[in-house]
């Protein structure tokens, strides 16, 4: 769960409350989502609900459970699905997009690069662990090499 110390204003909170109030937030929020994509609600509404998230569960042995949420958009070439990706990004804060044609599996893991600086080869986290806890777009996934 990301965690910011943003605090509501309370002409921002009126705005809210109404919002709440007019019992139609859902449809107005997917309609908010990437609206220059025309159609496509259930699939806006499928990425909200990843935007939000689901809860943590913990079971009764102590055991932790994280409330990750998985989407795979699927379908004919030409029907937005990475403009769909990319403009989740850009709502989410640190979400990381990579495309599976660049992507190897270790590179979704980590990579060895040179540093500019010092020249020498360092660590850094790939696509996923850059994302942990937020949203990690994986587009053409169908690209990547069957071996990662």
């Amino acid at each position: 769960m990301l965690y910011c110390s943003y605090e509501l204003g309370e002409e921002e909170e009126e705005q809210i409350a109404c919002l709440a109030e007019d019992g139609n937030i859902y449809n107005e929020l997917e309609q908010s989502l990437a609206p220059e994509i025309y159609g496509h609600e259930d699939i806006k509404k499928a990425l909200l609900l990843l935007l939000v998230g689901a809860p943590h569960r913990k079971l009764k042995d102590g055991m932790k459970i994280r409330g990750d949420l998985h989407v795979c958009l699927m379908g004919d070439p030409g029907v937005a699905k990475s403009q769909l990706l990319k403009h989740i990004i850009n709502v989410a804060p640190r979400g990381v997009y990579t495309s599976g044609k660049g992507s190897s599996g270790v590179g979704l893991t980590a990579a060895v690069q040179k540093d500019p600086v010092t020249n020498e080869m360092v660590l850094e986290g790939g696509a996923l662990v850059l994302a942990d806890m937020v949203i990690c777009a994986i587009d053409e996934f169908d690209k990547m090499d069957e071996s990662d």
